[in-house]
């Protein structure tokens, strides 16, 4: 069954923030497509492109245009999850 996306949030240095509908939360680091595929170099030479990031209609693929998309398998399988103590160090340094 593919993943469907609850939320995205474009984070600093090019990291997504998503929800998935199953409550798994991941960041997604893009500076890995942005180094190897070649048309998500726009997203770090296109002032602002990367904050416009979308969710499509299905919920299964984000995108910021055309030709630059994830689809949500992806990112639920690359994704880092988030850790509840990882808030809590952060909270208390």
């Amino acid at each position: 069954m593919i993943p469907k996306i609850k939320s995205v949030k474009p984070l600093e240095n090019f990291i997504l923030y998503v929800v998935f509908d199953d409550g798994k939360t991941v960041y997604y680091d893009v500076k890995d497509d942005i180094n190897t595929i070649a048309d998500f170099q726009d997203l770090e030479s296109i002032h602002g492109l990367f904050l416009q990031v979308q969710l499509d209609q299905s919920r299964t693929c984000i995108y910021w245009n055309d030709r630059i998309d994830l689809p949500s398998d992806t990112i639920y399988e690359f994704g880092k999850e988030r850790i509840l103590g990882e808030l809590q160090t952060r909270r208390t340094t």
